[in-house]
């Protein structure tokens, strides 16, 4: 489903991603740990081309990502081209980015009928459908202002299934909630990974990764550190650095 090679990251003379080679196969829940400032979101954010990467290549299904290769050269794609690619990848955010001035019925339907082209009676159907699927079936009308952190997340969970995408992106979905809500949108997470969702996601919960998880990546300074199944990576990692983020985390 999405393969990065030698996948390199800079702002400006910074050097954030230093050569990321990972392969996430269809159906699989990738998780990403590592120490802030790692590199986990920029990648994430390379993925779907809301960063460009400064060296290396990124496909998604075995289409490149942002780019048309021409000989040995890569050639950016006009906004256009890349917002279709984006059309098959969902991407939930750490705060949420609802629209404010519509409920969560109205944020859920905007892109099916905006860029699918989805009747505004197929995509509430479908919405109201989406919004029952996370638990949110008596919320429809409320304003994000009106609803919880963990319900607002929810609502933006739905809003990027709404497109019918292949992968969900998702970059710490729970770090911006309070504890006592956190629970709520990870069990979602686990709905759609029992679901068979390619799933990649960025997270402090480790609890989640080793319950969830098929694939385990620990990052630190840009590079991949260790990678391998929750046991190997969480349970018994092999490394002194995976080690010792373990045991400030656990």
């Amino acid at each position: 489903m999405v393969k990065a090679a030698n996948v390199h990251k800079s702002f400006g003379h910074v050097e954030v991603l230093k050569g990321i080679d990972l392969e996430v196969k269809n159906g699989e829940v990738f998780c990403l740990l590592g120490p802030s400032g790692s590199g986990k979101s920029t990648f994430l954010r390379c993925i779907n081309h809301l960063e460009r990467v400064t060296a290396g290549r990124l496909s998604v299904e075995g289409e490149l990502i942002g780019y048309r290769e021409v000989g040995d050269k890569l050639h950016e794609m006009k906004p256009k081209e890349i917002a279709a690619q984006r059309r098959d990848i969902g991407m939930v955010f750490q705060r949420f980015n609802l629209f404010p001035h519509l409920t969560a019925l109205e944020n859920v339907m905007q892109a099916p009928m905006k860029i699918r082209g989805v009747s505004k009676a197929e995509a509430r159907t479908q919405a109201l459908a989406l919004l029952d699927r996370v638990g949110l079936s008596s919320r429809v009308d409320n304003y994000p202002g009106q609803l919880s952190g963990g319900q607002q997340q929810r609502v933006a969970i739905a809003r990027a299934l709404a497109m019918k995408p292949k992968l969900m992106l998702f970059d710490e979905p729970t770090s911006a909630l309070d504890p006592e809500l956190v629970g709520e949108v990870l069990d979602v997470m686990k709905d759609l990974a029992r679901e068979g969702m390619t799933m990649i996601v960025v997270t402090h919960e480790i609890g989640f990764a080793r319950e969830v998880a098929d694939t385990v990546v620990f990052m630190d300074g840009g590079v991949v550190v260790e990678a391998g199944s929750p046991s190997q990576v969480i349970d018994n990692p092999q490394h002194d650095r995976t080690k010792s983020f373990l045991s400030k985390v656990l």
